[in-house]
């Protein structure tokens, strides 16, 4: 039996800066307890590797569907089932609502005992609470994706006319930060 988590969380910067920072996945064990590692394999592959209650996993997963400053969708793609979506809404000029589903499936004993007693629901509340505090201590975003994707496929380039995701405003330096931020070390 499947679990879902629904959380929505305001942020106070634009929906581009929300939506630019979740483009990022590598910076998501900056703000999301127990993601270890998200590795961007191409525009809609990602590899995670979790570790949630001692349980550690690894999966890849697909970006489904994606519009700038609108949502991101995603699934796995392998036998560990999980998926989810994010929206973006803008709840004013400088703030944005983000809602968040993930859905996925609990296999072992403690994962099974952590959906019983909702204490995902309460790790994802988390989660949004550290995104919130990560990104409005920034004032912007650690890079961008501006592509769009339907259906798995990539179907618009960025801005700039590439279709690759830029990860960090400017590349790691010699001492291993992204962009200018000495806080994120590659």
């Amino acid at each position: 039996m499947s679990t879902t988590v629904t959380a929505d969380i305001v942020v106070d910067v634009p929906v581009s800066v929300a939506y630019d920072q979740w483009t990022q996945f590598e910076s998501f064990p900056h703000f999301m307890h127990g993601v270890e590692e998200v590795r961007q394999e191409g525009d809609t592959m990602t590899h995670w590797v979790v570790s949630i209650g001692g349980v550690r996993r690894e999966f890849d997963a697909e970006i489904t569907d994606q519009v700038a400053d609108d949502h991101v969708a995603w699934r796995s793609i392998d036998e560990i089932t999980h998926r989810g979506r994010v929206a973006f809404r803008p709840e004013g000029p400088e703030r944005t609502r983000v809602d968040l589903e993930l859905e996925w499936e609990p296999e072992s004993l403690t994962e099974k005992a952590g959906a019983a007693l909702q204490l995902d629901d309460l790790q994802v509340r988390r989660d949004l609470d550290r995104f919130k505090e990560f990104i409005e201590d920034r004032g912007g975003a650690t890079g961008a994706w501006r592509g769009e994707v339907h259906g798995g496929v990539e179907t618009r380039g960025d801005e700039t006319g590439g279709t690759s995701r830029v990860t960090g405003a400017v590349p790691p330096t010699s001492d291993g930060a992204l962009g200018q931020d000495p806080d994120l070390r590659a």
